[in-house]
């Protein structure tokens, strides 16, 4: 009996060694944005539910909006209301905190993306620009592009998401709002909406010069009568995606802007929908994520699309729905693949489990020893 003791104690130590390796090293799919809880949480690639990555309000973060890992491996966070404006940066791997990288004449910063040139873009929402800033140190650099002159549709009318093509154009969402004062608090700018298209305009980062790349579509059927586009994404295929706040994912050619297809988002199953749409994300196999909300209560779910635009719903539900209506969802709009871990509850759980009847058994063991 004293021989097998030390026998058993290994083969202990090696299964919680393997249950512990399992808990650590589980796949996390996806981090997504609450701009209703100031906070960043992760789901696993099952739809598992991981917890804070970003605790609420770790380094000021308030209103997330953006997601973008920077060529550094770091996470970039869009944050900010109708009076303030910062772009934070947060562990990669760890969602600590880092520092606050960007802040100069940021107003409600919506989409932020690493350009060819290093150097990091920025929509500032609430003055209707684009700024530049060093994609090292975070200094402004200088104002890419702004809606200034006669305003109209065609300008740069609430700049939503930024994307960078390959071949080094600069593409961005507009809303159709202008920016104004808000009359109920001073200091602080709210949109307005006179009429103008949400558009997707492209801009040469070499002269500056922009054009209209996609004009406001005739609305989705689910929609209340509205177009407002908002996320932008590259698909494995080679087209681009652009969500619809207002419900739909749509399809076009990424040279052309060529309209290819309508991807329905209406998994309430109710016309007109009851949610909204926020940004998109592939994840390395080519499924297509977005983030939707109900208006009435700001809790939202994932949904997930294959690499053709069919839904494709988890295990348990239906339609596009990945993970299903829930209160760890509070108004989400950013969304993004992330190539990181998580640990698994259930995991964890079987670890401690195993972990205490092996206590027990070298317990009563080294009793019968003795």
């Amino acid at each position: 009996m004293s021989k097998s003791f030390p026998l058993l104690k290994r083969s202990i130590v090696l299964i919680s060694s393997l249950l512990s390796l399992l808990a650590a090293r589980a796949d996390a799919a996806l981090l997504v944005g609450n701009t209703r809880g100031n906070n960043v949480v992760i789901y696993g690639d099952a739809g598992n539910f991981g917890g804070d990555f970003i605790a609420p309000g770790a380094g000021g973060l308030l209103d997330p909006d953006d997601l973008t890992f920077g060529p550094d491996g770091n996470l970039y966070v869009s944050s900010g209301s109708g009076s303030s404006g910062k772009i934070l940066r947060y562990n990669g791997k760890t969602g600590d905190f880092i520092d606050e990288f960007a802040s100069t004449n940021l107003i409600r910063p919506y989409g932020n993306a690493f350009g060819p040139d290093g150097n990091l873009y920025v929509s500032s929402f609430l003055t209707d620009q684009i700024l530049r800033f060093d994609g090292k140190t975070g200094a402004f650099i200088n104002v890419f592009a702004a809606a200034t002159g006669t305003r109209e549709s065609g300008k740069l009318n609430g700049p939503n998401d930024l994307l960078f093509t390959p071949d080094g154009r600069l593409l961005v969402t507009t809303q159709g709002s202008v920016a104004i004062p808000d009359p109920d608090k001073p200091g602080s700018f709210k949109a307005d909406f006179p009429g103008f298209e949400s558009q997707v305009l492209s801009y040469d980062l070499k002269t500056g010069e922009s054009k209209v790349f996609i004009s406001q579509p005739t609305p989705s059927p689910d929609s209340f009568g509205f177009v407002s586009f908002l996320g932008l994404a590259i698909g494995p295929q080679g087209d681009l995606f652009v969500s619809d706040f207002a419900n739909d994912i749509r399809r076009y050619d990424l040279n052309t802007g060529g309209f290819k297809e309508a991807i329905s988002t209406n998994y309430t199953g109710v016309i007109p929908s009851s949610s909204f749409i926020g940004n998109l994300t592939f994840d390395p196999t080519g499924n297509l994520y977005t983030v939707g909300f109900d208006q009435t209560t700001n809790n939202g779910a994932i949904l997930r699309y294959d690499s053709n635009g069919e839904p494709l719903p988890s295990v348990g539900n239906s339609s596009s729905i990945f993970v299903a209506t829930n209160g760890n969802l509070k108004r989400p709009i950013g969304i993004t693949y992330a190539d990181i871990k998580v640990p698994e509850p259930g995991a964890i759980v079987g670890l401690a489990a195993v972990s205490l009847l092996g206590v027990s058994i070298l317990k009563r063991r080294k009793s019968a020893i003795d």
